[in-house]
């Protein structure tokens, strides 16, 4: 029956020698029934440890008592290897015609043991400090950041109620919410939750995420709490939060001086060309060809910066005052092309449109978008050949991609990313008119609805503009 135990047990007698051995303690301990008989119990256990263990047999053996060892005092044993390994014991003194033995069950507590390092290992290596607290809100146990964290010492903070942590303004309420997170336990997330404060030891309070996870063993309940300080991120967020404010206030003041800029700047110009038109209508018999060649660039030049001022007015009022709805562009390409309709016959433009989706976008806005991109290809199309525009679109992940090409005149690769800037112009205004901000227009466009814009151009052969718009908008 011995043999037969999934326990390894060994009988001492009173001398401390062993004289038996089952089965199960030769696969333990790697000794033979022979290698062991006779021998002193010592025998099985580190040199260096028998001074503590030897004592403790002795006891035994002289109380002829019994019981189980190991739940509160380690013992290591030794093989043949000589490996050591940790082990309970189960002690059962035997008494025969007044002899004592003792009868020694070996359990390898090894994988135990293991884990129970492995666990206090990652408790102490984690990067957040780590608190666990029972149920009457005692802390049962606090890793090294937890020490830092809060400047306290270990022996400081166990078996001291969790509020030790707590500032006095929220230490009224806090038993309560403990008590009512008890009730309905759950685990909390970093970052659930209200904004948080903890204390250190010197009183200073700190902003905190708390996460949560309850746990419960042996009819005890138990809540360990991971905790970061995030006062860094605080700063952050408050920086954040002004620095924001500054950019709206100066774009207010932006806003504020374009209106000025575009009415003050507009009157005289007005005053200008009324004036040149009073005086060439007058004077036309007296003025000579050179005074009225001079008069009429100057009402070129005052017309043009009627344009330029329009056009930055435009591009700073992008998106205002609007909000985005579902549109059926389709039916935005049917409201350009008749808008278009004098220069796309004028020019003998043909324009091919594939089925296009509906996206919720600013309407003004995705108009002025594709009526830019089709009048460019006209405006830059190749002398003698009728412009070849095709409108096209495909899903792309979370986007729809569009592309809007033509067989006009092409940009140089070196010339591309110029394009898109504002009043950059890569041709004479006397071979093709223009302000150079139509193309700056429709990359604020494609960026306002969270999108990109860009161009594959072959000089002499043509160019497609592609563009992204987000499928789900928020």
């Amino acid at each position: 029956m011995l043999d037969a135990s999934p326990v390894a047990l060994l009988l001492l007698n009173n001398a401390g020698e062993i004289i038996y051995q089952n089965k199960h303690a030769e696969k333990l301990l790697l000794y033979s029934k022979e290698e062991v008989l006779g021998k002193e119990l010592s025998f099985l256990f580190p040199k260096k440890f028998w001074g503590n263990y030897g004592s403790f047999f002795e006891k035994q053996l002289a109380q002829a008592d019994w019981g189980l060892e190991g739940e509160n005092k380690v013992f290591f044993a030794k093989k043949k290897n000589g490996n050591m390994f940790p082990v309970e014991l189960g002690i059962n003194s035997i008494q025969d015609q007044n002899e004592n033995y003792m009868l020694l069950a070996l359990h390898d507590v090894s994988d135990s043991k293991n884990a129970s390092a492995l666990f206090e290992l990652v408790f102490e290596s984690a990067p957040n400090a780590i608190i666990l607290v029972e149920g009457t809100g005692k802390i049962v146990m606090v890793n090294k950041q937890a020490e830092s964290l809060f400047a306290y010492q270990r022996k400081e903070l166990l078996g001291k109620p969790m509020e030790i942590l707590v500032p006095d303004r929220f230490k009224k309420h806090h038993p309560d919410l403990r008590r009512e997170y008890h009730h309905k336990p759950a685990t909390r997330p970093m970052g659930a939750g209200r904004d948080l404060f903890a204390l250190r030891k010197d009183g200073a309070e700190f902003p905190i995420e708390i996460g949560l996870n309850y746990i419960a063993r042996d009819s005890e309940q138990y809540v360990l709490a991971s905790i970061i300080d995030i006062s860094e991120r605080k700063k952050t967020e408050q920086l954040f939060k002004d620095y924001t404010r500054k950019i709206e206030h100066k774009n207010q003041e932006l806003e504020q001086f374009t209106y000025m800029a575009s009415h003050d700047l507009r009157e005289p110009l007005n005053s200008i060309i009324a004036l040149l038109s009073l005086v060439t209508e007058d004077d036309s018999n007296q003025l000579s060809e050179s005074v009225r060649y001079q008069f009429n660039l100057i009402e070129k030049s005052a017309y043009r910066m009627l344009e330029l001022i329009t056009g930055l007015v435009d591009y700073a009022l992008l998106g205002n005052n609007e909000e985005r709805k579902e549109v059926d562009l389709n039916m935005t390409m049917e409201h350009v092309l008749n808008d278009l309709n004098s220069a796309i016959n004028k020019s003998k433009a043909e324009i091919t449109i594939e089925e296009l989706p509906s996206v919720k976008v600013y309407d003004i806005e995705m108009r002025l978008l594709f009526q830019n991109l089709i009048s460019n290809a006209i405006k830059y199309r190749r002398p003698g050949v009728s412009p070849q525009i095709k409108i096209s679109s495909q899903k792309n992940g979370a986007y729809y991609l569009f592309s809007v090409s033509d067989n006009g005149i092409g940009i140089a690769q070196e010339q591309q990313d110029k394009i898109f800037l504002l009043f950059q112009r890569l041709h004479q205004r006397k071979d093709i008119d223009g302000i150079g901000i139509g193309l700056a227009h429709c990359k604020k466009i494609v960026e306002l609805h969270d999108g990109r814009l860009w161009i594959e151009s072959e000089q002499g052969v043509g160019s497609t503009f592609y563009f992204s718009l987000p499928i789900e908008v928020e």
